[in-house]
């Protein structure tokens, strides 16, 4: 056994088993904790049989790397030949083959990892940005894939952000590939949008919504502050379809938004509020190679989140991948009857002179509920101590 353990390149690793895995996992919310618990049931049984392969996806600090590495420590307990290895090192490893002076062959290495009996491919798609990096990943997983050799394989984020000639081998197929999710993608917590900050959360609350519009505030524009105040904490308790709010700025739209969301909080439901101008310039900065989670993570929130908040529709840059962007989500949303809250200052015709595209999903009746306010600026009358 001693052997194999230096084989297997844990070293310090070793250390990690089943027994001293606590079942809850790192993550604090309650459905992240019980994905890991199905996650650590799923591995043990691999362990046991290393079949086929285990796919663990998840975020961050999810626990992925920590049930691989338990699996490689059980194998060899079982007195199976075991290599674990990071991608980033691997592939650097096979690059230093090709140093003349290196004492490993290349051919050498990638029969060793091509054809170990279990192999743990650690944090696969992070290195694999060059198309050398590709071809070589591709010739290990479609060589294991071909001949059915067990291999776990954990990815930062999920399985859509890898390279699709990657993803065709992983996915499960027949049932020889079996996924496995720990913990829910959160972009937010690497990217620090989607949160509503607390100081609004405490401003912002159903209680102190003024209804009276301020001394400038004729009955009229009452009444819609007073619809739109009874539509939000119905909204709030049953989220269903969407609310449009529209109207001036200052006129309390966000302030509704943001008690709304405030409430589902309360409740423990899952909320992203996004300015729109900061989310697409966000969405943009996924492409950057250094960024943290890929474009598809963050745009498979937006598509998924229970409740989505786009605050100030129409202020954004009006350039033609901002307009895609936003339609897409606009549509998936729509089309799925995921509960929206959208505030805008811009009117319907406004909409459908710059945005006929995403105005032809708002003006749909059955779903979106249009709350113009009509009521003066707040924090204007404010400003002029009125």
């Amino acid at each position: 056994m001693a052997s194999l353990r230096r084989y297997s390149n844990l070293g310090a690793l070793s250390r990690i088993t089943f027994g001293s895995t606590k079942l809850e996992g790192p993550l604090p919310d309650a459905a992240s904790q019980q994905m890991f618990t199905e996650a650590v049931t799923a591995a043990a049984e691999f362990a046991e049989n290393p079949e086929g392969w285990l796919v663990l996806t998840g975020p961050s600090g999810s626990g992925k790397t920590h049930l691989a590495v338990a699996i490689a420590n059980r194998c060899i307990e079982r007195n199976q030949t075991t290599f674990f290895i990071v991608v980033a090192d691997l592939l650097d490893h096979l690059r230093a083959t090709y140093s003349p002076d290196n004492p490993i062959s290349y051919d050498d290495l990638f029969e060793q990892v091509r054809n170990v009996a279990v192999l743990i491919l650690d944090d696969l798609g992070m290195a694999s940005a060059t198309p050398w990096a590709q071809e070589k990943l591709f010739q290990v997983i479609n060589y294991r894939y071909n001949n059915a050799l067990p291999t776990v394989v954990t990815i930062r984020g999920p399985l859509q952000r890898l390279d699709e000639t990657l993803r065709t081998r992983l996915e499960s197929v027949g049932g020889f590939a079996k996924t496995v999710q720990l913990g829910n993608f959160n972009s937010r917590l690497a990217l620090g949008i989607g949160a509503v900050r607390p100081d609004m959360l405490a401003r912002m609350t159903f209680e102190n919504f003024d209804t009276k519009g301020g001394a400038n505030a004729s009955p009229q524009d009452q009444e819609t502050l007073d619809r739109a105040l009874h539509t939000a904490k119905a909204f709030a308790t049953n989220p269903e379809g969407w609310l449009l709010f529209n109207g001036p700025r200052g006129s309390g739209k966000t302030h509704l938004a943001v008690a709304i969301a405030g409430e589902r909080l309360k409740q423990g439901s899952q909320v992203f509020f996004a300015f729109v101008p900061t989310l697409l310039d966000h969405l943009r900065a996924t492409f950057a190679p250094d960024s943290p989670v890929g474009y598809d993570e963050l745009f498979e929130q937006l598509n998924s989140v229970s409740l989505l908040i786009l605050d100030d529709l129409g202020s954004e840059s009006s350039t033609a991948w901002a307009e895609e962007k936003l339609y897409q989500i606009v549509v998936h949303r729509h089309e799925a009857r995921l509960p929206t809250i959208i505030t805008t200052v811009a009117t319907i015709e406004e909409l459908e002179d710059t945005k006929s595209r995403i105005a032809s999903r708002l003006v749909d009746g059955m779903v979106v509920d249009w709350l113009p306010i009509t009521a003066p600026n707040y924090r204007d009358q404010r400003r002029r101590g009125g």
